[in-house]
C-alpha cells in the first residue's frame, strides 16, 4: 500500500518545526486533505495536541525504542490518513547523547524511507542561510533531504534566496514562514484543554494555516510526499507480542483501569494499544474528580503527566485514594510511571516546599528539585529482560525503588529504579512496551490471576 509522507526536521531545536507541522497539518485539514501524524522520539505533548486539538490520529516513532522492522510495522499499522506528517526531533542529525544516528530524525526518516523538508530559522541571517544548508544536504549519506523552508524571514527575501538554494543545493525551496507574532499558541503546552482553550487555539491554528497556505508551497510539499518510495522494507511486529497475544486466548475479558486526566495525560498511544491488541479492556478514570475506581478491574495503570499542578485536587479527594491504597494492598498489579509514581507516594512536596498528601501506597516523599533529574534515554534491565524507555522529570524521591537498574545508552553510568508492584513496575521510568513486550508479560500475567482469572 501507498503511504505518502514527509518529514519536518530542522537544522537545530527552536527553528519552529513545531510551528510549521501544526501550520501544514491545519492547511492540509483545510484543503479537505486527512492528515495523521507521528512524533519523533519521547514526546507526549505533540502527539496529544495533535490529537486533542488538532482532531488527528497521533502517534511515536523512535529508532532509540525500536528495531528497523519493528519501527516500520509501527508507522504501517497507524498510518491511517491520506498523508503523514512526521515531525523530527532537534536538530535533523542529533540522535543518543547528541552524536550518535541512533534516536534520530535523519535515522527515523532513513528506516521509513521518508523525504525530509528541512526548516532553518534564516533570522538575522543572508547568505550564511546557504552554507549552513549545504553542510547539512553534504551530510545527508541517504539523499532524502528534499526541499527546505526558511523560517522568521520575509517571503521577499526568500524569494532572492530561491535560485541559489535550487540551482547550487538541488533541493525544492519551499517558501517561508515570516512574521507570526499576532498567532498565539503556547499555552498549549499546558497539556489537557477545556473547551474555550480549544476553541481559541483552533482559531489561531486556523489563522496559522492561512498562513503557511499563503507563504509555503503546500502543493509541492503533497508531491514530494506522494514521491516517497513505497517500498520501506521488512515490517515486523516484535516477537514476543505473538507470545503475549496466545496468553491471552480462551481467558476472559481484563479490564485495566487506566487514570486519565489533566494531571495523568502521558501515555504512548503504542502502548495503550498494545494492552487492546492482546484484549485487555481500558477503563479510564480521574484521581481528581472519581470518587471509585471502575468496576470489575484487575489492574492499574498510573501514567505521567502533570500532578505538580493539581496537587491540592488530588490531595482533597481521599476516596479514590484510599481505593487505590486499598486495591495495592489487596496486591492488584499495578504500573505507575513518574507522575503516577509521585501519586503512589506519601506526599509531593511543591516548588514552594507546601506538602500534599497522596496515596501513600509506597513510603517517602516527592520533592521539587528545581532542575531536570536523569534526563533522557535509558535502558531498563529487571535482571531477567530489558526494555527501552526514557526519564523527564524535575521531582525526585527519597524512595526511588532498587528492582531494576537503568543504564545510559552507550555508556557505564547507572542508577537503581523501580518498585515491583505486585507483578506491575512503579518509578520515575517511562517505558516503551513495543521495545520488549515481554517485559510487561509478568504484570499481563498478574492480572490474569488477580479476582479469579
Amino acid at each position: 500500500m501507498k503511504k505518502p509522507r514527509v518529514m519536518i526536521a530542522a537544522t537545530a531545536s527552536g527553528s519552529g518545526k513545531t510551528t510549521i507541522t501544526c501550520g501544514l497539518l491545519t492547511a492540509l485539514k483545510q484543503r479537505g486533505v486527512k492528515p495523521c501524524s507521528f512524533k519523533c522520539g519521547p514526546d507526549y505533548i505533540d502527539p496529544m495536541y495533535h490529537r486533542n486539538v488538532l482532531g488527528i490520529e497521533s502517534g511515536n516513532l523512535d529508532t532509540f525504542f525500536t528495531e528497523d522492522e519493528v519501527t516500520r510495522w509501527i508507522y504501517g499499522k497507524e498510518c491511517t490518513g491520506e498523508i503523514s506528517v512526521i515531525e523530527g526531533v532537534m536538530g535533523l542529525f542529533d540522535g543518543v547523547r547528541g552524536v550518535e544516528e541512533t534516536g534520530s530524525s535523519y535515522d527515523l526518516a532513513r528506516v521509513l524511507n521518508c523525504p525530509i523538508i528541512l526548516v532553518v530559522n534564516a533570522k538575522g541571517a543572508g547568505k550564511s542561510v546557504v552554507a549552513t544548508l549545504k553542510g547539512f544536504i553534504d551530510y545527508d549519506k541517504h539523499k532524502l533531504i528534499k526541499g527546505v523552508i526558511l523560517n522568521k524571514t520575509s517571503k521577499s527575501f526568500g524569494q532572492i534566496l530561491k535560485p541559489i538554494i535550487e540551482q547550487e543545493l538541488g533541493v525544492k525551496y519551499l517558501g517561508t514562514l515570516s512574521d507570526i507574532s499576532d498567532i498565539n499558541i503556547s499555552s498549549r503546552h499546558l497539556g489537557l484543554y477545556l473547551p474555550e482553550e480549544i476553541a481559541d487555539i483552533k482559531s489561531q491554528l486556523s489563522l496559522l494555516g492561512n498562513k503557511v497556505e499563503e507563504e509555503i508551497d503546500v502543493d509541492t510539499i503533497l508531491e514530494l510526499a506522494n514521491g516517497a518510495c513505497e517500498d520501506i522494507g521488512k515490517a515486523k511486529a516484535p516477537e514476543q507480542l505473538d507470545a503475549l497475544m496466545n496468553s491471552m486466548q480462551s481467558v476472559n475479558t481484563i479490564k485495566l483501569a487506566v487514570a486519565k486526566d489533566e494531571a495523568f495525560c502521558f501515555y504512548y498511544k503504542e502502548n495503550l494499544k498494545l494492552f487492546e491488541s492482546i484484549g485487555i479492556e481500558l477503563c479510564f478514570f480521574s484521581p481528581i474528580y472519581d470518587s471509585y475506581l471502575p468496576e470489575g478491574i484487575s489492574g492499574i495503570l498510573l501514567g505521567g503527566g502533570y500532578p505538580e499542578n493539581h496537587l491540592k485536587e488530588l490531595s482533597i479527594n481521599n476516596q479514590i485514594k484510599n481505593e487505590i491504597r486499598l486495591a495495592y494492598e489487596k496486591r492488584m498489579p499495578i504500573m505507575a510511571e513518574c507522575g503516577g509514581f509521585m501519586y503512589l507516594m506519601d506526599e509531593i512536596v511543591d516548588s514552594d516546599n507546601t506538602a500534599y498528601k497522596m496515596v501513600s501506597a509506597i513510603n517517602g516523599k516527592a520533592t521539587f528539585t528545581g532542575h531536570l533529574v536523569r534526563f533522557g534515554y535509558a535502558i531498563i534491565d529487571d535482571g531477567e529482560r530489558k526494555i527501552n524507555g526514557h526519564e523527564f522529570h524535575y521531582y525526585d524521591t527519597d524512595n526511588n525503588g532498587s528492582d531494576c537498574k537503568a543504564t545510559k545508552p552507550s555508556s557505564t553510568r547507572s542508577w537503581q529504579c523501580i518498585h515491583k508492584a505486585n507483578g506491575g513496575f512503579v518509578g520515575f521510568p517511562h517505558l516503551y512496551y513495543l521495545s520488549n513486550p515481554d517485559f510487561i508479560k509478568n504484570f499481563v500475567e498478574a492480572m490474569k490471576n488477580y479476582g479469579g482469572y
